[in-house]
């Protein structure tokens, strides 16, 4: 993939070879992050996991301290008596039998995350093959199933994520934007990484985070020095 005449410009600020530390990262990911949009700010972690082992697959959940951008879209999908709290809790879209059968129908889905509750999981398989390559299936692993819709609907409009690694052992989370001060950006960084440490699996031996890069939507990547964090 080749990358235009301001992409090389701006990669000479960075020294391939260094890792830097957080703040100094930081300054660097806005330097080269100007845009005529105001740029996500990503950071791409490569773990020491066998991918090939499931027991040593990371997955969790976290909130961020900071708002990282856009509000997500919620669905709801719950049973009637369930539908006041839902629409009181803040989900964009509330529904249950009849909105399964309009996504079925056009397979559209109009939502960031999705949330339901257990009774709701049986019903819910008519749309599992629209919903799951979307990673829009709710699911108890990311915490989006379950009997306090008001809870989950609420943390999620307050910022939780989930994540997890890829094929390739590499995890892509974004932590904020370019316009964010550098300290709200940090504590978001810093948290994120904490979160991703204590879900280190129990059998992965040697070097857990193997690498730890900051780039903007548009800029190239600074390798970042983590056990400054």
């Amino acid at each position: 993939m080749s990358h235009g005449k301001r992409y090389q410009e701006l990669k000479k600020l960075i020294d391939p070879k260094k890792l830097y530390p957080p703040e100094e990262a930081l300054d660097l990911v806005k330097q080269t992050g100007k845009t005529k949009f105001d740029a996500t700010i990503e950071v791409h972690l490569n773990l020491g996991i066998d991918v090939k082992k499931g027991e040593q697959q990371v997955r969790s959940t976290m909130i961020f301290p900071h708002s990282i951008g856009k509000a997500k879209r919620v669905a709801a999908f719950v049973t009637p008596e369930k539908e006041k709290d839902a629409k009181e809790a803040g989900a964009d879209i509330v529904g249950g039998e009849e909105l399964i059968a309009e996504i079925a129908k056009t397979n559209k889905t109009d939502f960031d995350v999705a949330v339901a509750t257990p009774d709701m999981m049986v019903k819910l398989a008519k749309i599992a093959k629209i919903l799951g390559p979307s990673g829009l299936m709710p699911n108890p692993k990311t915490e989006t199933v379950g009997p306090n819709i008001k809870k989950m609907i609420e943390e999620v409009k307050r910022g939780k994520i989930s994540f997890k690694n890829d094929i390739t052992g590499n995890i892509h989370q974004a932590i904020g934007k370019v316009s964010m001060g550098n300290p709200e950006l940090l504590q978001n960084f810093t948290m994120f990484l904490e979160a991703v440490k204590k879900s280190k699996p129990a059998s992965s031996k040697g070097t857990y985070l193997k690498s730890v890069t900051l780039a903007s939507t548009m800029g190239p990547g600074i390798h970042v020095d983590a056990s400054k964090i």
